[in-house]
This record gives C-alpha cells, structure tokens and sequence, in this order.
C-alpha cells in the first residue's frame, strides 16, 4: 500500500472511488479545481497495482474577516470497503493535517459528517481528535444533519 500526493492524473481513480462509495458526488471541474489550486493537501492511497483505493481532497478557507484564522477543510474522504480497517483513513487524514499546518498555515482543520455515520464519528473524534463544533440541521441533500467538527492544528 502507498499513500502519496494526489495528483491531477489522479482524479478519475479519486471520483471512481467517491462514486462507489458516498451519496455526495462531484464533477470532474470539482476535483480538477482543488487539485490545481492546493495541490499539497490532497492525497491518495494506492493498490500494489497502482489502483486509487482511498483519498483526501481537502482545500483552504481564507478568512472572511479581517483577523479570522486561515483554515483547512477536508472536502471528502472515502476508502473503498475492501480496503477499509487498515488505517488508510487515518493515515490520508494525518497527512493532509500536517500540510495544511505546516504550508498554509492553517490554524484548524474543518469537515463536515453525516450525524448517522458513527465510524466516521469515532475516527473523527475517538481517534483524530476532532470535536463536534455545531449541528448543521438538513446539511445534506436528502434532508440529514450534518455535525460541523473541528481539530485544532496549532500543536501540530
């Protein structure tokens, strides 16, 4: 197994991935923008064959205000089941947290996860850290609540 930089020619085996995968899907010109505009904190773990198994696309919130902390954002991360249990999730997450600390500076990290995805949750939280910043009522497409967490990265 290796875990790498995502790169643009990347792209398809990442949307394959997240179409196998998560009801939340995206166009190509998606994937293409944030592959183009943070090329560092995006990453994917690939087979023995060099099939993408799971990735990371995450980007860069800029502060809206004056004084407000730049950010992280994980977009979408998704392992695909045969693969899953072997730590691949937490192994992408780390990466892209380091990056976003170390290149961008950013002061935390954000992402949004369906409040019904319990193994999600406990990675998120159990074992990364995050914490639960607030409920986003009907965030999703089909009406489901979203929790809003955030992991500090200042100790990074």
């Amino acid at each position: 197994m290796n875990i790498r930089l995502a790169r643009v020619e990347d792209l398809m085996g990442m949307q394959s991935t997240n179409l196998q995968n998560l009801p939340e899907n995206y166009m190509m010109k998606f994937w293409i923008y944030h592959a183009m505009t943070w090329p560092q904190i995006s990453f994917v773990a690939e087979d023995h064959k060099g099939r993408i198994v799971g990735y990371v696309l995450a980007k860069i919130d800029e502060p809206e205000e004056e004084g407000e902390p730049i950010h992280g954002h994980v977009n979408s991360i998704s392992v695909l089941r045969s693969y899953r249990r072997l730590g691949l999730a937490k192994k992408l997450m780390l990466l892209s947290q380091e990056a976003m600390a170390n290149i961008y500076k950013a002061s935390f990290c954000s992402l949004h996860v369906r409040k019904s995805n319990k193994a999600a949750i406990a990675l998120y939280r159990d074992t990364l850290g995050f914490e639960v910043a607030k409920v986003e009522n009907k965030y999703y497409g089909d009406g489901e609540d979203a929790l809003s967490m955030r992991l500090s990265l200042k100790d990074s």
